[in-house]
Formats: structure tokens, sequence, C-alpha cells
């Protein structure tokens, strides 16, 4: 089993090497954000643990209305997912958590591993918003438009946001 210094070294050289932003807050551990489209950006947890390589990245807080909903349409991806699973913290907040045993980490599995993350995070990011704050959108929609204020952070909701998108 590879050292906890020599997983560090190659960690930090993937990350290099893929010019990603990212934060080492001690040795083995990696605070990495992910660009994304959907998503401007997601944080992505990367901790050498013990036996394994703890992969954890925020996606969403909890949702303000559509929980069954939202929570029917993560599940039903769980199985068809690489590497993560979709999770639900204690406060009902969204991520995306895996592990990859030590001896797996290699800079290719890493840039899977967070391919995939990034992949799961941005393209189903605006369905999860949709679900899970659908209500609230089109409340801040309607009181965007009534006083005139910028549309232009809500765009992409415009399709169930906008009565006059129909």
């Amino acid at each position: 089993m590879p050292d906890r210094a020599a997983l560090d070294a190659v960690i930090k050289a993937t990350l290099d090497e893929r010019e990603l932003e990212y934060r080492r807050t001690g040795e083995g551990a990696y605070l990495v954000s992910l660009p994304g489209t959907h998503r401007l950006a997601t944080p992505c947890w990367l901790v050498v643990g013990d036996h394994a390589l703890l992969v954890e990245a925020f996606v969403m807080r909890h949702a303000e209305s559509g929980r069954e909903e939202l929570y029917d349409f993560l599940l039903r991806r769980n199985s068809r997912m690489y590497g993560v699973a979709w999770s639900l913290d204690r406060d009902g907040d969204v991520y995306l958590v895996g592990r990859l045993p030590l001896s797996a980490v290699t800079p290719d599995e890493l840039d899977r591993l967070l391919g995939a993350v990034l992949s799961y995070a941005d393209d189903n990011f605006d369905t999860m918003l949709r679900l899970g704050f659908g209500e609230s959108i089109k409340r801040e929609w309607a009181w965007r438009v009534k006083r005139g204020e910028s549309l232009a952070n809500l765009r992409a909701f415009a399709r169930f946001a906008d009565p006059d998108a129909g």
C-alpha cells in the first residue's frame, strides 16, 4: 500500500497537470474547484484515509420543495454512476460521495473520478434546481419582472420560470 506522502505527491501532480484550482489543507487533503457550465464550480474534497481516498463534493443545499421528486431523480441515477453516488447529509444537503482504494490512486483514475464528479454535478444541476427550488425560482422571476430587475442569472430557468416562455 502506498504511503500518504507518495499519494499526496500523485494527487498534487495530477491536479497541477490538469491545471485545476485547489487548496492543499494538509498532507493528502485537497479541496479542488471543478469548473462547470451549469454549476459554475463544484467544490470537491480529496482526502487520503487509512484505507481509501475519500471523494466528497457539495452539489446543492437542501431542497425547499419537491424533495421526494428530487430524491427519486438522484437515486435512480446512482446505479449507473462511476466512483461516486448521490448522498444527503443530516440537513438534507446534496453531495456526491465515493471512496477509491489507495492502491487505485493514479493520475488516470483521479482524472476519471474528478471528471465523473464534474459531469454528474454539472449535467444534473439545472434539473436539481428545478425540482428542489422551482417554486422559489418562479417567485424570484416574477418579483424581478415586476420591478424591472435583471433576469440574467435566471435565464437558464426561463423555460419553467417565465409564464410567457410556453
